[in-house]
């Protein structure tokens, strides 16, 4: 009796179906896309003006508005890739006061203070000081390539670990080299001082440039970066307004790109 039930048994066994084969897991969703890493900045001092500058490298981006950014205003639409060809030296911060008092022989600031930037500058006396210095006002595609330091978003961190705007500035400038730095090494891209360009201010043509210097005129000169006086949707990387280039305001100051030799 027992030998048949466990013949009866193992015939049971042998005539069972296979088990149904193992689901195949989902695929992964696809990685964000994320900024490359970026090799520590070299850096050089002007001697001319006592500032530090920043070596930035050759490469390509995408100009305008950022991916996923929903604050861009119209003239930041026309997207675009920019190539620019050659490295270049920014300064690492804005101009100080101390540094224009030192290479102009005064001080045009409202809110006086060595380590604050200048500002109540206008677009010749910015271009001047470069000049003097040994340099040039960058143009709006050297800014926005620098200001990025190798991010596609918006802003290069979180905003009020960045800047200095109106959130936050107590209605005025602010020390510079104060809020945490790029992955260039750059202070105060965003707030603080909206920034001159060398670039007239127009709306972007459509396609792929290499080293765009901006159009051959206007009524004024792009500025870069937002302020002390400006609400957040100003401090974005993007972004670029224009102000007659005579005018002298609390709110716009610059920095220089400077023909430094290796």
């Amino acid at each position: 009796m027992t030998v048949v039930v466990f013949m009866a048994l193992a015939i049971t066994m042998a005539q069972a179906p296979p088990a149904p084969p193992a689901p195949t897991p989902p695929p992964a969703p696809p990685k964000e896309p994320v900024a490359a890493p970026i090799p520590p900045p070299k850096t050089k001092i002007n001697l001319k003006d006592g500032l530090t500058y920043v070596l930035i490298p050759p490469g390509k981006f995408l100009r305008g508005c950022s991916p996923k950014d929903v604050e861009c205003f119209e003239d930041e639409n026309k997207s675009h890739e920019v190539t620019l060809t050659s490295e270049y030296w920014i300064g690492q911060t804005d101009v100080t006061q101390e540094a224009y008092q030192r290479v102009i022989g005064r001080n045009p600031s409202h809110f006086k203070d060595p380590s604050r930037p200048v500002e109540k500058v206008t677009w010749s006396d910015a271009h001047a000081y470069c000049e003097a210095v040994g340099g040039r006002l960058p143009t709006d595609a050297e800014w926005e390539y620098a200001a990025r330091g190798g991010d596609p978003s918006g802003r290069y961190g979180v905003l009020k670990e960045i800047a200095w705007y109106a959130a936050n500035s107590k209605r005025k400038t602010h020390p510079v080299a104060q809020k945490k730095a790029n992955a260039y090494g750059l202070y105060d891209m965003l707030g603080n001082v909206w920034q001159w360009t060398a670039d007239w201010y127009a709306e972007y043509d459509p396609g792929p440039v290499t080293d765009p210097a901006g159009p051959g005129g206007g009524t004024g000169r792009t500025l870069r970066g937002g302020s002390w006086a400006d609400s957040e949707r100003f401090a974005r990387v993007s972004e670029r307004d224009g102000a007659l280039p005579g005018r002298r305001y609390d709110v716009i100051g610059f920095r220089c790109v400077a023909n430094l030799a290796q």
